[in-house]
């Protein structure tokens, strides 16, 4: 079967997080920046996608901006230093016949690279009124930030946590037929 390229359509597509604060609430995050390359699959079987996710981590948006410098400093993200995060897929599990996906690969976030396992959902492939191939799919999972050097918290009043330990992630993905 002949390789198929895909190239990521990033005005139908987006990065975000969401983290507990103060453990009663919760923040959510997004990256304006990031790209696709290398994206392949086998024909149109996303279940034989490979390729490297890049996200801009000086993009970073939460609607604030005293807390996105702080996310920029080195309390957290560090992006003088590491100023992307990278997800390289290996490999892509069919849960069912109706575009249930386990996916896996190596994350590099801070300076560390971890393998993760997060769940997608595949949205098919079709053809646009102009003629393209489209396919679309979202990938969401969580991540427990100190497993990547994010160890920075503070305490409440109280004794609790300002922040969770763990950041859910989610991805909607179009990607057009190159």
């Amino acid at each position: 079967m002949a390789t198929t390229k895909w190239i990521l359509d990033p005005t139908h597509s987006e990065v975000e997080f969401k983290i507990k604060h103060l453990m009663i609430s919760t923040v959510t995050g997004t990256f304006g920046s990031f790209t696709a390359t290398d994206v392949q699959t086998e024909g149109e079987d996303f279940t034989t996608a490979k390729g490297t996710i890049t996200i801009d981590v000086n993009s970073v948006n939460t609607k604030n901006e005293q807390r996105d410098g702080h996310l920029k400093a080195p309390d957290f993200f560090d992006v003088a230093t590491y100023p992307e995060i990278k997800f390289v897929l290996s490999k892509v599990e069919n849960v069912d016949a109706d575009g249930s996906y386990n996916i896996q690969g190596e994350m590099t976030m801070h300076g560390v690279t971890k393998i993760i396992k997060l769940e997608s959902e595949f949205g098919g492939v079709i053809k646009d009124p102009w003629g393209n191939t489209r396919a679309g799919l979202t990938v969401s999972g969580k991540i427990h930030r100190k497993d990547f050097g994010l160890s920075w918290n503070g305490t409440t009043e109280a004794g609790g946590l300002v922040l969770g330990e763990d950041v859910k992630i989610h991805a909607a993905l179009e990607f057009v037929k190159g």
